[in-house]
């Protein structure tokens, strides 16, 4: 299937009670409709995933149907720029360079580098321990290009693949040691194939964050809210483990409700104290 321009409109409708006399609000979001397993193209139409099922809850926390479409990522932030989307349910990794346009809630996942090998692989517990190893990257990624400044200092060799699912593949098909790639990325791959197992997890300290135009810091602390919510209630744990077949680690993004609103010692970031106000 060719998914280039693939474009769909979900109705997420949240559940939540309200009076008559209240007009449920609505927003027009968008995610990345080819990013597994944050979303993905469902066989019988719409899309599935991790974010789709954030997206859901943050709509039923908030009491507000979020109308979500599935777009090409190149599109989604000058889209929300111009006005066509209030704000993202993309996964979208917070750095200072994007802080100076966006505004950003805090972290809900985050962001790391992690390998995958075979299930019958040594245990590595360190870059050190991949040394004279070969490990498969997507080429042009990000991951790519970390593992090739680090040839001389680790002493591995890295192989380039067209697809990350390739590279995957060259691990199972023994040409490579390792593969590497995002943390949710990685823990899916490895979900839907039982020969292989996660290995070394590289943190990065980044985080994927919501972002939302700059100047719309009440409506960025109307959805932070919920998504503390859903995060004090366990609703980001279960997704995680439906979704990348990982409980999150006690202090990571999905289970931690930071103080204030954003990305704390980031640009964008607001000290104000709050208060929880969640739905029963």
């Amino acid at each position: 299937m060719n998914f280039k321009g693939f474009r769909t409109a979900l109705a997420l409708t949240a559940c939540l009670a309200l009076t008559p006399a209240a007009a449920e609000e609505v927003y027009n979001v968008a995610l990345d409709g080819t990013f597994a397993p944050h979303a993905m193209p469902k066989l019988d139409g719409g899309v599935e995933g991790f974010n789709v099922d954030l997206a859901e809850a943050l709509g039923k926390e908030m009491g507000a149907t979020l109308n979500v479409t599935a777009a090409q990522w190149s599109g989604l932030l000058p889209g929300m720029q111009a006005g066509t989307y209030d704000f993202l349910v993309a996964p979208t990794t917070v750095t200072e360079e994007r802080t100076k346009s966006i505004l950003f809630s805090e972290g809900y996942l985050n962001t790391d580098f992690q390998f995958v090998v075979k299930a019958e692989a040594e245990d590595i517990d360190s870059l050190d321990g991949f040394k004279g190893k070969t490990i498969a990257v997507n080429k042009g990624s990000a991951y790519d290009k970390w593992a090739r400044d680090l040839t001389d200092e680790v002493g591995w060799v890295v192989e380039s693949y067209g697809t990350n699912s390739d590279a995957v593949q060259a691990v199972l098909s023994g040409r490579a040691f390792a593969n590497v790639a995002g943390n949710t990325v990685s823990a899916w791959a490895v979900k839907k194939t039982p020969a292989l197992k996660l290995s070394y997890l590289h943190s990065t300290g980044k985080v994927f964050a919501i972002p939302f135009p700059k100047d719309k810091p009440e409506l960025r602390a109307k959805v932070e809210g919920a998504l503390e919510c859903l995060k004090s209630k366990g609703v980001l744990a279960e997704l995680s483990e439906k979704w990348f077949g990982v409980t999150p680690a006690e202090g990571s993004a999905a289970v931690t409700v930071y103080p204030g609103y954003g990305v704390p010692d980031l640009e964008g970031y607001v000290s104000e104290p709050h208060e929880l106000s969640c739905s029963s």
